[in-house]
């Protein structure tokens, strides 16, 4: 059965983006491997996405029955986002580290689709996550290098939220891939140079074990 990729993207930085040159490039493989895939494309940063308020929370805790035309609007987009998650078998995500976390457009995404009865439940009484069986993986830059082991590794809060919301939400198969050290580019620092090691990387996931 053909599969389906969730292609996300959270970078402003356009094609400057480190984070959406790996995306692009696993994207590119995940096709080489998947001829008959399907890729859904989610860009965080044009994707309008607003902020959780009162009403937002008002109508996820309505009956389905209930919903009013205006609680069904409400939760429009966020029944959209979770039907791309549901649809996709694979989901890859880029993400560029913002003051030690993630950007501030991929956290109005998650947000909207972690919702209570449609990606986890606690109908067991304990969370369970809702979306199994698939597989994702994300792929970060960072200006600085917050590897383990390394000086700065306990300021990277991306990684670690990623992991548990994911798991959260039922997601346990996740890959994290890490380009640091990306503001030498800022510097002067070759382009291609600094790349090459990440995009192999990328590469590597597709080649047999």
């Amino acid at each position: 059965m053909p599969k389906t990729l969730l292609h996300l993207d959270s970078s402003p930085m356009g094609e400057v983006s480190v984070s959406r040159h790996l995306t692009a490039e696993f994207v590119k493989n995940w096709k080489d491997a998947n001829r008959d895939g399907t890729v859904v494309v989610r860009d965080t940063t044009i994707s309008a996405i607003p902020p959780v308020d009162a009403a937002w929370v008002g109508a996820v805790y309505t009956p389905e029955a209930a919903l009013t035309a205006a609680q069904r609007e409400t939760l429009a987009l966020s029944d959209t986002l979770i039907a791309e998650l549901i649809a996709a078998d694979e989901y890859v995500i880029g993400v560029p580290m913002h003051n030690f976390g993630i950007s501030s457009t991929l956290k109005l995404w998650i947000d909207q689709i972690a919702r209570v009865n449609k990606t986890f439940s606690y109908a067991t009484g304990s969370p369970v996550g809702l979306l199994t069986g698939k597989r994702a993986t994300i792929l970060i830059a960072s200006g600085g290098s917050y590897d383990a082991g390394t000086v700065m590794a306990s300021y990277n809060h991306v990684e670690p939220y990623l992991r548990t919301v994911l798991g959260f939400l039922g997601v346990t198969d996740v890959t994290v891939l890490a380009a640091g050290g990306a503001a030498a580019l800022n510097r002067g620092a070759d382009r291609q140079t600094f790349l090459e090691p990440h995009v192999a990387a990328v590469r590597a996931q597709f080649q047999p074990a």
